[in-house]
């Protein structure tokens, strides 16, 4: 019995949606790439899932943005806005200052000199004599101010290690001064409780 014909229709079911989606994608790009490649074409393929997920596959004897100029060309539709022309010329521009800077980072580090003329070289020996003396000057600024910290942690020393031989020699006094005052209280108590030995016996001689 032969076998029905598919009705196509969204798949409710999202696990057999995902599945049938994958195989068809690759399938799709399967594709492109044989017409490619056994025909010379230019092709050019963009899927985006529902997830939003981007697949795309271009032949390699082009890229997209020259099939979509020639498709503009072929049907007179203008794919770019000026918005878009903007943005793209602004990219242009930053991917030139990027590279412009790049080179004079090179030279900077005496790179690439030799395709400098007299007065390039001239005003790039002037640019890093200037850039020289600004970093001698912050960096005797840097030993100044080090300096600088280093006396008044030395002279902070000095004087918590005065305080502290201070602090000694009091401590010391009012230990003395208190066993002085010990040793008074101790001998005036002594006198205070001292007394006479009497004789046990009589004077003997009144008695004769």
């Amino acid at each position: 019995m032969g076998r029905g014909r598919l009705e196509l229709k969204r798949i409710e079911n999202s696990n057999n949606r995902q599945v049938t989606y994958s195989k068809r994608r690759n399938g799709l790009i399967k594709k492109a790439k044989e017409i490619s490649v056994l025909c010379d074409a230019q092709v050019s393929l963009i899927i985006f899932g529902s997830s939003g997920k981007m697949h795309e596959y271009c032949s390699s004897n082009t890229s997209l943005v020259d099939i979509l100029d020639q498709y503009q060309t072929q049907c007179g539709k203008r794919l770019w806005d000026a918005k878009h022309e903007n943005l793209s010329n602004e990219l242009d521009r930053i991917k030139k200052e990027n590279d412009n800077l790049q080179i004079q980072l090179r030279h900077l580090k005496g790179e690439d000199v030799t395709s400098l003329n007299h007065r390039e070289l001239i005003i790039l020996e002037d640019t890093l004599e200037n850039g020289l003396a600004c970093v001698r000057d912050q960096k005797d600024e840097f030993v100044m101010t080090q300096r600088r910290n280093q006396k008044q942690l030395e002279e902070e020393t000095k004087e918590l290690h005065f305080f502290a031989q201070h602090k000694d020699m009091m401590m010391a006094e009012n230990a003395r001064a208190a066993n002085d005052g010990y040793h008074q209280k101790i001998k005036a108590d002594f006198g205070s409780h001292a007394y006479h030995v009497q004789p046990i016996q009589p004077n003997l001689q009144r008695r004769f």
